[in-house]
């Protein structure tokens, strides 16, 4: 069924149109076909583990699904702090740095949480695992749009900031070995007033941890940049495929559109584009009841309305696309698929269509 899709698939989309669910189900698709495969997500909600029942572990680790299925089917939850010190670790060779790094207290506050530190760490693990070479496949689960649009650009700014002029005043030597401004204990008391302004305004002891937390990482720099750019050429190469996931109607084509530009001009590979959830039409039932049977009180009219909405939807995303984009529609099924029964449906019915 997905025998020849790539070793590397990102599932991309709008909140709340069943990315998690479509990346657990491509993963029991996979191992189902024989393939070792990971499933990673860095979704904040981390649906996944309740999906495939891996729990907590799955931050630390790749944990093995309980599915009977001829590859290994596992899941990573991403931990942004999890995956910082396990860089650390890994790539500060000096015991004295390490604890350094680790122990610096802007790095235990803030580093886990600050901007566009969670879609790198992402990239890092992703990188590693894929470098690792344990899995014959690896299915990414992405937040919402506009964050794994900041997940994909991550490499590139972690490059434009590694080479900016910024870093290299960062690691400038700002402080002496008594802990005060270089720059104003040459001006007397006029430098001791003015590092008291400071130390009232931003704080001195917060400027010392960021100063020694970016001069502790100067090391791990270069290695950083080469990951960044190797991750860029790998999410651009044949063996990554992007998966586009969109809700049914008409009013969320223009996102969807949007999102598949996107991804197309920055020079990823667009695979299937997949509508979830749409509302069946009932066998023989007509389009959409007239104003007297809309007041039916079994809902009938409702589903009926919806499918008629979701059809039409689906018809002018089509006419939209070029000849070459392929549109795939999986329908709304019966129970949310939450555990791995439901989940084994939707995949065979996700695998019926991309056939």
């Amino acid at each position: 069924m997905i025998a020849h899709l790539p070793a590397l698939i990102v599932v991309v989309g709008s909140g709340g149109v069943g990315k998690t669910s479509l990346a657990a189900a491509l993963g029991l698709l996979s191992a189902g076909e024989g393939e070792d495969t990971l499933v990673m997500t860095f979704d904040p909600s981390l649906r996944l583990k309740d999906s495939l029942g891996v729990g907590e572990a799955a931050r630390d680790e790749e944990v093995e699904v309980a599915v009977e299925t001829p590859g290994r089917l596992a899941a990573s939850l991403l931990d942004a702090r999890r995956t910082f010190d396990r860089l650390v670790e890994r790539y500060a060779e000096d015991p004295d740095d390490q604890r350094r790094i680790l122990e610096n207290r802007y790095y235990r506050q803030l580093a886990g949480s600050l901007a566009g530190i969670l879609e790198y760490m992402a990239v890092e693990r992703l990188f590693e695992v894929f470098d690792a070479g344990r899995y014959e496949r690896i299915i990414l689960d992405t937040p919402p749009t506009r964050q794994a649009l900041d997940f994909l650009e991550a490499p590139e700014r972690i490059v434009t900031f590694l080479d900016s002029g910024a870093l290299k005043l960062a690691l400038k030597p700002w402080f002496d070995s008594t802990g005060h401004l270089k720059a104003t204990t040459r001006l007397g008391r006029f430098g001791a007033k003015f590092e008291e302004y400071l130390d009232e305004v931003v704080g001195l002891d917060l400027l010392r941890d960021m100063a020694e937390f970016f001069q502790a990482f100067a090391p791990l720099y270069d290695g950083f940049r080469q990951r960044a750019v190797e991750v860029q050429q790998l999410l651009r190469s044949s063996r990554t495929l992007f998966v586009l996931v969109a809700a049914p109607g008409e009013e969320r084509n223009s996102d969807t559109l949007f999102f598949a530009r996107r991804l197309q001009e920055a020079g990823y590979r667009l695979g299937p584009i997949v509508v979830n959830r749409i509302h069946p039409r009932a066998d023989g039932e007509p389009g959409v009841p007239t104003e007297s049977e809309a007041g039916e009180a079994d809902g009938r009219w409702l589903l009926a309305w919806l499918a008629e909405r979701d059809a039409r939807g689906l018809e002018k995303l089509q006419s939209l696309l070029s000849d070459q984009q392929r549109l795939v529609d999986i329908p709304l099924l019966p129970r949310e698929p939450a555990d791995l029964a439901s989940l084994g449906e939707l995949a065979r019915e996700f695998g019926d269509r991309l056939e």
